[in-house]
C-alpha cells in the first residue's frame, strides 16, 4: 500500500517560509491560495488522510465537499503505487489562471429565488368561438323562412329563448340575436312578398269584414222584428219557423265573420271549442227558464226562452271584431318598437286590459237596450258570456286553441251540473246536492248560475290570456 500523500502546512514555529510551502498553503505572503485549495481536494488514494488547516490562519479556505468514497478494487489487480506528492499538486502557474472560487455560499437572485409554481391546466372545456352557429344551426329551418328578424324573435321566443339566453350567445336581447341570424342565414327563394296595402284598400278592407261582422245582429234584430209584428196573426208553427229560420242566418252571419277578418282562426279552432259554444248560447236563450222549471218541481211542459241575451251577444259581434283588431295592431306596434321581450309584455298587457274592458262595457250597454226592447233581466250572466267568447276566441286567433277550449268546457260543465245537482237532491238521502244551486239561486236570481259559470271561466281565460299573448311568438304572421 502506498503512503498518504503529506501536504506541507504552515510552520509552527516562526523560522522562515521555503518556496514549497510558499506555494501550497493558503494565506502565505506569495498569494498563492487557489494551489491550496486544490490541495485540500480529494485524496488520490481512498485511505489517504486529509490533513486539516491551522488554528492560526488568518483566511482559511472555503470547505470542501467530502469525499465520495471510491470504489474497492478487485483482489486480482495489484494496487496502484503512490505517486509522489508533487504529482497531484498543481504548480502556482497553472492554477492561477482558473478563476477564483467564492468562500460565501452561493445566493439565488431575489426574483429567481423560490421556484415558480406550476400553472395549472384548465381541464375545463370552453365554448365555442362561435355560439351563435350552434343556434344557427338548430333553428335553420326558422330562419330560412322567415321574412324579417322579428319571426325569427317570435319563434325563439317561443322556443323559450328569453333575453337572458340571449346573453349567454353574447347578445344584449332576443331581438339582435335574431338580426344576426337573420342576416348569417341565406333565404330560401321564393316569390317576393306582396306590397302593404294601401290606406284606400286597407279601408275598403275593414269595411268589409266590419259589415260581415254586423250580419248576426242584424239577423237577430230582424227576426225579433218579425215576430213582434206576427205576433197574434201566424200560428205557432209559423212563428216557429221564422225562429228557426232566423237563427239559421244569424250563425251563417257568425260563421262568416269567424272565418274572415280580426276573429278568422286561420283553421285553429277545434270542433269541441264550437260545440261548447253553441251550448253556452243555448242557455244563454234557454237555461235559465229550464234552471226554474226544475227548481219548482218540473220540467212540465215547453218552457219560456229569453231571447234579450241572443241579441245583444249577436250585435255585440262587431265591436268584438273591432277589440280585436285593435290590439292585434297596437301590439304589432309594440313589436316592431321593442328592444326586449320585458319591454313588449309590459306595454302588450294594458293594451289587452283595455280591449277586455271597452268590449265588457259594449256588451253590457247592448245587452241592456236589448233587454228594454224584449223584456229581459239582468244582463250580467250573458255580459260574461261575452267576455268569455272573446277571451276565448283571442286565445285561438293568436294560436292557444288549448286553453280557449278548456275555458269554454268549464263553463258548460257548470251550466249542466246546476239543474243536474237539483235533480239529483230528489233522490232519498241526497238532498245536501241541491242545496248550493238553492242558495245561489234563492240570493240572486236563476241568472246567478250562468254569471258564477262563465264569470269565474272568463277569470281564467283573462289570466292565461294575460301571460301568453304578452309573448312575441304569439303577434307574428301565419
Amino acid at each position: 500500500m502506498g503512503r498518504p500523500t503529506e501536504v506541507p502546512g504552515a510552520p509552527a514555529t516562526g523560522s522562515g517560509w521555503d518556496p514549497r510551502s510558499r506555494a501550497l498553503v493558503p494565506g502565505s505572503p506569495a498569494g498563492s491560495a487557489p494551489a491550496a485549495t486544490a490541495v485540500q481536494g480529494t485524496p488520490e488514494h481512498p485511505d489517504a488522510p486529509t490533513q486539516d488547516a491551522p488554528e492560526h490562519v488568518t483566511e482559511p479556505a472555503a470547505p470542501a465537499a467530502p469525499a465520495a468514497p471510491s470504489a474497492p478494487a478487485a483482489p486480482s489487480e495489484p494496487a496502484e503505487p503512490a505517486k509522489h506528492s508533487t504529482s497531484s499538486v498543481p504548480s502556482a502557474s497553472s492554477t492561477s489562471s482558473a478563476p477564483p472560487k467564492s468562500s460565501a455560499p452561493s445566493t439565488r437572485a431575489p426574483e429567481i429565488g423560490h421556484a415558480a409554481p406550476v400553472r395549472k391546466l384548465s381541464t375545463g372545456r370552453r365554448g365555442p368561438a362561435d355560439p351563435v352557429k350552434s343556434l344557427m344551426h338548430r333553428h335553420r329551418e326558422l330562419c330560412e323562412r322567415a321574412v324579417d328578424p322579428l319571426e325569427i324573435a317570435a319563434g325563439l321566443e317561443a322556443c323559450g329563448v328569453t333575453d337572458r339566453t340571449a346573453a349567454r350567445y353574447r347578445h344584449r336581447d332576443v331581438f339582435s340575436l335574431a338580426e344576426e341570424l337573420f342576416a348569417r342565414v341565406p333565404g330560401i327563394p321564393r316569390e317576393p312578398v306582396a306590397v302593404l296595402s294601401a290606406p284606400a284598400r286597407d279601408i275598403r278592407t275593414r269595411a268589409a269584414w266590419s259589415l260581415r261582422a254586423l250580419l248576426p245582429g242584424a239577423a237577430c234584430l230582424a227576426t225579433l222584428l218579425t215576430l213582434r209584428l206576427t205576433d197574434g196573426v201566424l200560428g205557432g208553427g209559423a212563428r216557429l219557423a221564422i225562429g228557426s229560420g232566423g237563427a239559421l242566418l244569424a250563425l251563417v252571419g257568425l260563421a262568416v265573420t269567424l272565418r274572415t277578418g280580426p276573429l278568422s282562426a286561420g283553421g285553429r279552432a277545434t270542433g269541441a271549442a264550437n260545440l261548447y259554444g253553441c251550448w253556452l248560447l243555448g242557455y244563454a236563450l234557454y237555461g235559465e227558464a229550464l234552471l226554474r222549471q226544475v227548481l219548482s218541481g218540473g220540467p212540465e211542459g215547453p218552457w219560456d226562452i229569453t231571447p234579450a241575451p241572443l241579441l245583444g251577444l249577436a250585435v255585440a259581434v262587431a265591436p268584438a271584431a273591432w277589440c280585436a283588431h285593435l290590439f292585434s295592431v297596437h301590439a304589432h306596434r309594440k313589436l316592431n318598437g321593442s328592444r326586449a321581450l320585458e319591454e313588449f309584455a309590459a306595454g302588450v298587457r294594458p293594451l289587452l286590459f283595455g280591449a277586455v274592458a271597452f268590449f265588457l262595457c259594449a256588451v253590457t250597454g247592448l245587452l241592456y237596450l236589448a233587454g228594454l226592447g224584449t223584456g229581459g233581466g239582468a244582463p250580467v250572466g250573458a255580459a260574461g258570456l261575452g267576455v268569455l267568447l272573446l277571451l276565448a276566441r283571442l286565445l285561438t286567433v293568436h294560436g292557444f286553441p288549448g286553453p280557449a277550449t278548456t275555458g269554454l268546457a268549464a263553463a258548460c260543465a257548470v251550466e249542466a251540473a246546476a239543474p243536474a245537482l237539483v235533480l239529483g237532491g230528489r233522490l232519498p238521502g241526497l238532498h245536501p246536492l241541491a242545496r248550493p244551486v238553492d242558495a245561489l239561486v234563492a240570493a240572486a236570481g236563476a241568472g246567478a248560475v250562468p254569471a258564477v259559470a262563465c264569470g269565474a271561466a272568463a277569470l281564467g281565460l283573462l289570466t292565461t290570456a294575460t301571460v301568453a299573448l304578452s309573448r312575441a311568438s304569439a303577434h307574428t304572421a301565419a
